[in-house]
């Protein structure tokens, strides 16, 4: 998978001690995630549709641990 000049995105949610960052971008069809410490590590690239319901879920409150 070519992630070679994508635009990668932080959360704006990331953790202020630079340790838990996550980073998207963009493709055609996907959307590729990243540890934004480990930036020529492991990648993820899941349906854009995917992505918006793990998004959804996250904001609902599904993964909440409180």
């Amino acid at each position: 998978m070519g992630h070679e000049g994508l635009r990668w995105i932080k959360s704006s949610y990331s953790g202020g001690s630079g340790t838990e960052c996550v980073e998207v971008a963009a493709l055609a069809t996907r959307t590729a995630v990243r540890d934004s410490k480990d930036p020529g590590g492991p990648r993820l690239a899941v349906p854009h549709a995917a992505w918006v319901g793990f998004l959804q879920a996250v904001q609902h409150g599904d993964f909440s641990t409180r």
